[in-house]
């Protein structure tokens, strides 16, 4: 997958992880999350931690390099959402295993999310998605689940103090609920304290910008590429 060079392994043949240079096996760890293989990330997230990595090292160099593979070739439509779940699911095995030592070394996440559905609205599978590619990409992500009423997004926002706020909506009758949302952090004045990202098959940009959201994203890779660039020029403005 990431070397159209590199030969498969014949059927049956199973690759001794352990017998592999670190270089080797991280690019090893990259194939097996592309393919969804618990199993098999949580034995080379083991290796790497038993060889001297440091948790965080792990995390970025096979988790999170492998998952933005994985998600460049679901905006591309290579992948599809079947796929990526596998593969988030197997990110969450060595996630499993590295969050804590991560919370030993204080080691900070990139950012941290707090997402959920808006009220009247039940529909979760893209937001899982987010959810799940958004804590593969290093976020630190709290998911308020379906059917949120504004109170409960401001008490997780006060809550988490988290870098970005994230509403789905899948059905045209609850969209116009996440303007609720928004002008109520405006009346709160709190609305310039977070990045707010907006997603669900009815939406579009024009409907971000009259909400008066950040950014409007059309699925779970554009979500985590457009997070990590305006978290990032938060920071450079120093907010």
């Amino acid at each position: 997958m990431t070397d159209d060079n590199a030969k498969p392994p014949a059927d049956g043949e199973d690759i001794d992880l352990k017998s592999l240079s670190d270089e080797d096996l991280v690019e090893q760890m990259h194939d097996d999350l592309y393919d969804g293989l618990k199993d098999e990330i949580e034995e080379g997230t083991r290796i790497l931690l038993e060889r001297g990595w440091a948790a965080d090292k792990v995390l970025g160099n096979a988790l999170v390099e492998g998952m933005r593979i994985v998600g460049i070739d679901f905006r591309d439509g290579i992948l599809f959402v079947p796929e990526v779940l596998m593969a988030a699911n197997a990110m969450k095995a060595g996630m499993a295993i590295l969050k804590p030592l991560l919370a030993e070394t204080g080691a900070p996440p990139i950012g941290k999310m707090v997402i959920g559905t808006v009220k009247g609205d039940i529909h979760d599978i893209g937001k899982n998605l987010v959810a799940m590619m958004m804590e593969g990409a290093g976020f630190e992500v709290t998911d308020l689940g379906i059917n949120n009423p504004v109170e409960k997004y401001i008490a997780a926002l006060e809550e988490h103090k988290p870098d970005i706020l994230g509403m789905s909506a899948l059905l045209t009758t609850t969209m116009p609920y996440m303007k609720v949302v928004i002008d109520t952090m405006v009346e709160q004045g709190i609305r310039d304290d977070y990045v707010v990202l907006v997603g669900g098959a009815p939406l579009n940009d024009e409907f971000g910008k009259a909400i008066g959201a950040d950014a409007y994203c059309r699925d779970a890779a554009v979500a985590v590429e457009t997070a990590q660039r305006l978290v990032a020029e938060r920071r450079g403005a120093g907010k």
